[in-house]
């Protein structure tokens, strides 16, 4: 088998410990190997990258295990060539099974060019990944404390969220102050209302009149203190993410163009797969990488399952979500290709497919330098008028009627 990299390392990663094979040319041209045990801590870490250096490796492999990888890949970035490979993609054949086997085997596939890397953002994305991540994160745990609150009030026999759109609003706030202080007429607390809410104030008498005891006080005040608590981490952390994307300012503004995606999703697209997108040589390889397209398995001529491969949960989660509000867009393309979808394939297909659509759609904005233009809602009627005119007269004919189509331009 051909030889890509004479001198290469294979480097099985774990917490505590990483075991190192190198294969270098011998003195007879046959390959010789060596292998090491180091420690993880960051000293002797540097000692694995001097080794390296010292037998002149100049193409490093190692699997893709939990955070453990990172330190390696921190010591050794610059050094020389790093893959961090799917563990999937490195399996090895049953039988006996040690880390130096690990290491020897991870060697031998990278020797022969048998592994591909995974795609490793630089430092400043990474960052940016943590921030977006971390703030997604917080959001969902405010959510939870808030269901967690709902869940107190209906303990209560408060029916707050009944009445009111959010219960976390400015009126919910008010009211829930007045609720721990031990405010009990439910008339009082009904004139907290603000806005449409002052409408409602007779239902929201009754939905206030219920059974709160000290206990249940002192559980919404801990709700609301947690909850106030997050909402000011997520306001620093969004003042973080705005300074460092000050620099991709453009980027955010072009993939703001796009429907269902405002300056949020912006950000956490940008922190997933970068700012200009050099690394994917086009559209199609953008979305196989995202897991947003359909997979491909056949067999004896038959295609079995199309599901879609496992991609970043974090990019799949914000396209999902940007999929959702584009789908809502009137008379726009997007909305046109969901409930074009929706109705044969399902919503969920559905949804996929816009999710797919606007990545795709991202990364020619992006690449291209330019503004979001939408095809309009008639596009995909556009395209087969003639297949359109056919399927509207049957379906009139089916139930009764004669049609006569006389064209707009003929007519005046």
């Amino acid at each position: 088998m051909e030889v890509r990299y004479e001198r290469c390392c294979g480097i099985d990663v774990h917490k505590r410990s990483v075991v190192a094979c190198v294969i270098v040319p011998g003195a007879d041209r046959q390959p010789h190997k060596e292998t090491r045990t180091f420690g993880t801590m960051t000293a002797e870490l540097q000692g694995l990258g001097a080794w390296l250096q010292a037998c002149g490796v100049t193409h490093v492999a190692m699997e893709s295990t939990g955070v453990y990888w990172q330190p390696v890949f921190n010591v050794l970035e610059g050094a020389c060539e790093i893959l961090v490979v799917n563990a999937e993609h490195i399996k090895k054949l049953t039988g006996r099974k040690t880390d130096v086997q690990d290491a020897e085997w991870i060697a031998d596939l990278l020797r022969h060019g048998l592994l591909r890397g995974s795609f490793i953002p630089s430092a400043v994305q990474r960052e940016l990944r943590d921030l977006t991540r971390y703030r997604t994160m917080l959001t969902d745990e405010r959510t939870r404390e808030v269901n967690r609150l709902q869940k107190v009030l209906e303990g209560a026999n408060i029916k707050l969220a009944s009445v009111a759109t959010d219960v976390m609003g400015v009126s919910g706030r008010a009211i829930l102050a007045e609720l721990i202080t031990g405010q009990a007429d439910a008339a009082t607390m009904a004139e907290l209302a603000k806005g449409r809410l002052r409408e409602k104030r007779a239902l929201l008498e009754q939905a206030l009149t219920g059974v709160v005891k000290a206990h249940h006080r002192f559980m919404l005040a801990q709700h609301l203190s947690h909850i106030d608590y997050l909402e000011e981490a997520m306001a620093r952390l969004d003042a973080q993410v705005e300074d460092q994307m000050r620099p991709f300012a453009v980027a955010v503004a072009r993939w703001d163009t796009l429907p269902g995606i405002n300056r949020r999703l912006a950000q956490i697209l940008i922190a997933e797969v970068g700012a200009d997108l050099r690394q994917f040589p086009d559209a199609a390889h953008l979305a196989s990488w995202a897991g947003m397209c359909p997979g491909h398995q056949e067999s004896a001529g038959k295609r079995h399952s199309g599901k879609t491969r496992k991609g970043s949960v974090w990019l799949r989660r914000a396209l999902t979500e940007a999929a959702h509000g584009a789908a809502r867009t009137k008379k726009s393309y997007f909305a046109a290709q969901y409930h074009r979808l929706a109705g044969r394939r399902g919503k969920k297909r559905a949804v996929i497919a816009v999710g797919h659509s606007l990545l795709v759609a991202g990364y020619h904005v992006i690449t291209r330098q330019e503004d979001y233009t939408d095809l309009g809602v008639q596009y995909f009627d556009q395209r087969d008028r003639e297949a359109v005119r056919r399927r509207s007269v049957r379906r009139l004919e089916q139930l009764g009627f004669t049609v006569t189509l006389t064209p707009v331009a003929a007519a005046a």
